[in-house]
Formats: C-alpha cells, sequence, structure tokens
C-alpha cells in the first residue's frame, strides 16, 4: 500500500534503453540497498541447492537470508577465469561452469530448444549520439548465470505447483509460453525449406528436433541471424498468468520468474506468495492475481 509500491506496480518493469535505465523501483532501493554489493550484508531470499557431480539435485531449501557477497564479477571477469585466465575464486567458478553445463544438457534433453538471439548494443559519444555498432556475444559466463536462473525459477514454481496426493496446486505467479501457431510453422517450414533446410512438424518432438538441427546447420552460415530471427519469431510470446500450461520452449512443466524482484513486479508477486506458503497461509485469490499477471505482461511488451 505504500507510494512505492503502488508505482512499482504501475511499472511492472524496468527498462533498459540505449543509454539509460527506467528502474522500476527507485535507484536506492534497486542499485544500493537492494542489490548484492560485495563486503556488505544484504537480506535476500535464496533458493539453495545441493547438487552431485552430475548436476542432479539432492537438496533444495528455499527461504530468507542474509548475503555477504566476497567478490562481485563482472562477465569478463568470470568469462577470463572460465578461459585459464587468473582472478579471485577460480575453483568455485570452473565448478560452477562445469553444473551449468551439465544443467543446460539435461534441458535440452528433455527438449528444450536451442534459441540463439544475436544482441546489438551501440557505442555513444558523451552527447549520447551513436557512434557505431557492434554484437553483444554470449559466451560461458553469461550461459552459466542463465542456467542457475532457469533452475531457481523452475524449482520455485515447482515447489507451489506441482500436484500429487498430498497438495493441491496453489494461487502462483507463472511464466507460461504457449504451442507455436501452426500455420507461422508451417511458413516458416516453407520459407527455410526454399534455402535448403527441412523441417518435420508433427509434433512437438518432430518441431523441437527440427529446431535444433536447423541451428546447428546454420551456424557460421551468412542467414544465420535472419533465419534464428524469424524462427523466434514464429514462436508464441511468453507472458505471466496463474493459469499453469508450461513452458513450451523450454520445455519445463512448471515455470515462474523469481530471479529479478528488483526489476520486474511479476518476481516480487513470487517472493510474496512463495512466503506465505512457506509460512502455511490460506490460498490466495486467482482472480486478483490474474490481474496482475495481465497487467505485468502488458506493460512488459509496451517496455
Amino acid at each position: 500500500g505504500s507510494a512505492i509500491e503502488e508505482e512499482a506496480y504501475k511499472r511492472a518493469t524496468s527498462i533498459y534503453l540505449v543509454d539509460r535505465v527506467i528502474p522500476m523501483l527507485p535507484e536506492k532501493l534497486s542499485n544500493q540497498v537492494c542489490s548484492l554489493r560485495p563486503h556488505e550484508e544484504k537480506l535476500a531470499f535464496s533458493a539453495i541447492f545441493t547438487m552431485d557431480e552430475k548436476a542432479h539435485i539432492k537438496e533444495e531449501w528455499f527461504g530468507k537470508t542474509v548475503i555477504k557477497s566476497d567478490h562481485r564479477y563482472t562477465y569478463e571477469d568470470a568469462q577470463q577465469i572460465i578461459e585459464g585466465g587468473e582472478g579471485p575464486f577460480p575453483e568455485e567458478i570452473l565448478k560452477m561452469n562445469e553444473l551449468s553445463s551439465k544443467l543446460r544438457e539435461q534441458r535440452f534433453e528433455r527438449g528444450s530448444i536451442r534459441f540463439h538471439s544475436t544482441e546489438v548494443k551501440f557505442k555513444l559519444d558523451e552527447k549520447s549520439n551513436p557512434i557505431g555498432v557492434y554484437v553483444k556475444e554470449q559466451k560461458e559466463a553469461h550461459k552459466l548465470i542463465e542456467d542457475f536462473m532457469l533452475l531457481a525459477n523452475q524449482k520455485v514454481a515447482q515447489l507451489i505447483g506441482k500436484v500429487d496426493g498430498k497438495h493441491k496446486a496453489k494461487t502462483f505467479v507463472y511464466r507460461v509460453h504457449d504451442e507455436p501457431d501452426p500455420e507461422k510453422l508451417n511458413t516458416f517450414a516453407s520459407f527455410v525449406s526454399k534455402l535448403g533446410y527441412n523441417l518435420k512438424l508433427n509434433n512437438r518432438e518432430d518441431v523441437v528436433n527440427s529446431y535444433n538441427q536447423l541451428f546447428k546447420d546454420i551456424e557460421g552460415k551468412g542467414a544465420k541471424n535472419m533465419i534464428e530471427t524469424i524462427a523466434i519469431r514464429t514462436m508464441s510470446k511468453a507472458y505471466y498468468s496463474t493459469n499453469n500450461i508450461g513452458h513450451y520452449g523450454l520445455s519445463f512443466p512448471y515455470y515462474s520468474h523469481f530471479t529479478s524482484p528488483i526489476r520486474r513486479y511479476p518476481d516480487l508477486m513470487v517472493h510474496r506468495l512463495l512466503q506465505h506458503y512457506l509460512n502455511k497461509g490460506n490460498d490466495m485469490s486467482a482472480v486478483d492475481y490474474e490481474e496482475k499477471c495481465k497487467h505485468s505482461s502488458e506493460m512488459e511488451r509496451n517496455a
């Protein structure tokens, strides 16, 4: 009910422009109080996993924590260690990279699509005029963070959403992704066939295998960026909902957004609902939360 809360809900997301960010929460919060700055104790909500050498989850725990970070890396710093260079805590970084690559392979084995989109960045002069353009390359350090974020997002949603003999699903905020439009798929298949690539679209397994094979085949080719961009556009858009239909692209039956509460309002809702249910609270109103999900999805598209 605070002014900050109401404004955060209205904005629903931080907006990233070429030369600045319009934050969802005031910068004193998003960049300072709530940011995991090194050597400062910070209140956090953690998803903690114990894994074996093959990245299989042995134990999981969710709850409020105090984090005191020993070091803050840039992606470049972490990448340097992964590539054999020097830096603090190399054993930890290398072990995390090893586990993340195993998590990634497990995901692809379960039917996740290997989408890859090229991110373009601009070089600006001191007056914010564009003076150059470059492609931001996604390396192992980026994938490492992504894999562990996917794990946390997935397991949080699974904890609340999974139904068995003991539990019935409670109201929760999911990040869902519907099946693609068959007409768009057929148009795309017809387009790439003219470039010499064949897609099978009989069922989900065929679509996933065809897409993943296509992405392998176009690696290093001139048409790579064009084909990848159009391939992504054949897919449905992900959105927020209390109605869990799963995530088609990731092949996750349960998926949510838990990892960015300072820049996405749905993550804040997930944190509050998760804590409420961990405290054995009653089921919350699906109607109220669905309204908030629709607003958040709409604001995300606007952003």
